[in-house]
């Protein structure tokens, strides 16, 4: 069997530091790639979403000072969408923020009746001390004009008062996410359906240890649900692994595994042909972490294919997949402390399933 290696030159590290975007170099039995910075305007950029609507490409992230706080020790981050009509050129078509919330981690998706919608977190501070946490939804008919942030409702209402729905990916004319939240009452993982995109009714609560948290879900033709979880565990004692979950309608009644490695801002999608890929961050080396892509199976069973130029403060892509390549968004520092850039990488789907 001929051996196929992926590469990453000298040529390309330019890129990851603010110079024109350049390919990888190539070798017999070697596949190219691209990676392009698509914004770098403000000090730190963050975590990604990538979708195709009408045509165009979206890319939405956070924008803000750093990961977090201001120099005043202030979170107030604000929502940026990016425009493309070819996936090359880019451009700003919204800029939102909410006066004393910190706006986090939009993901967009296309409703049932053909719109944008925009879900982020908004984060309540106190002197750097989480106080609230609320979902928000924005909508847009065309992509450039957006409605006014909308706080989303729960029924029933969750007894904590931090609860985060990270994601929502529709299967018809519903939609399901999965929220998460820590207070007085626990730590909870709710799955939760909706067919407006701003009311959410309760499917499912989750028996929980440790602190599960960011979860993307999809689907397969058939119905049944995929469901991969962050855990975050500092105690050696806990086990911070992410998990692999599938369903099948009405989506109660779930396998449940731990998956090979800790994840964290993860997307993932499934290929035609059954093939599962994963964007993920890698804590092998924990002050140098990476932007990686893992291949798995409906069993659950993943492994690390592709690296992205990456380093430190990264992850958190957006996947889509456009002809016969993945185009994955992701952020990384850019050779700057305290300093991250958005990045579009496309990649050729024979290179990461072989």
């Amino acid at each position: 069997m001929k051996k196929i290696l992926i590469i990453v030159s000298a040529l390309l590290l330019p890129v990851l530091f603010g110079c024109a975007p350049k390919k990888a170099a190539t070798q017999e039995g070697t596949y190219t790639y691209s990676v392009q910075k698509i914004w770098d305007e403000g000090t730190h950029a963050a975590f990604t979403s990538l979708i195709e609507f009408n045509g165009k490409y979206y890319c939405s992230f956070r924008e803000g000072y750093s990961h977090i706080f201001d120099e005043n020790g202030n979170a107030e981050g604000h929502i940026r969408v990016l425009e493309s009509t070819d996936g090359e050129t880019w451009e700003p078509v919204l800029d939102k923020g909410i006066e004393g919330i910190d706006c986090r981690d939009p993901k967009l998706c296309v409703t049932p009746d053909g719109r944008i919608m925009v879900l982020f977190g908004g984060s309540l501070y106190r002197d750097r001390k989480l106080m609230s946490q609320q979902g928000y939804v924005m909508f847009s008919k065309d992509g450039r004009t957006y409605s006014e942030p909308e706080k989303i409702v729960y029924d029933p209402k969750p007894e904590n008062t931090s609860n985060w729905l990270w994601r929502v990916t529709w299967n018809g004319n519903t939609g399901y996410g999965v929220s998460y939240g820590s207070g007085d009452e626990g730590r909870t993982l709710i799955l939760y359906e909706t067919s407006d995109g701003i009311n959410y009714k309760h499917v499912k609560s989750f028996d929980v240890e440790g602190f599960p948290n960011e979860t993307t879900l999809r689907f397969l033709p058939d119905g049944k649900m995929l469901m991969m979880v962050r855990y975050d565990d500092y105690d050696e004692d806990k086990d911070s692994r992410g998990v692999w979950g599938v369903a099948d309608a009405p989506y109660t009644d779930w396998n449940l595994k731990r998956m090979g490695l800790k994840i964290g801002g993860q997307d993932f999608l499934v290929l035609d042909d059954g093939t599962i890929l994963a964007g993920t961050r890698s804590y092998a080396i924990g002050n140098h972490c990476k932007t990686i892509i893992l291949r798995g199976n409906l069993d659950g069973d993943f492994q690390e294919v592709f690296t992205l130029p990456s380093d430190g403060d990264t992850s958190y892509p957006g996947m889509l997949v456009v002809g016969d390549e993945l185009w994955m968004s992701y952020y990384s520092t850019d050779g700057v402390p305290g300093k991250a850039a958005i990045f579009l990488a496309k990649i050729p789907l024979a290179a990461l399933t072989r």
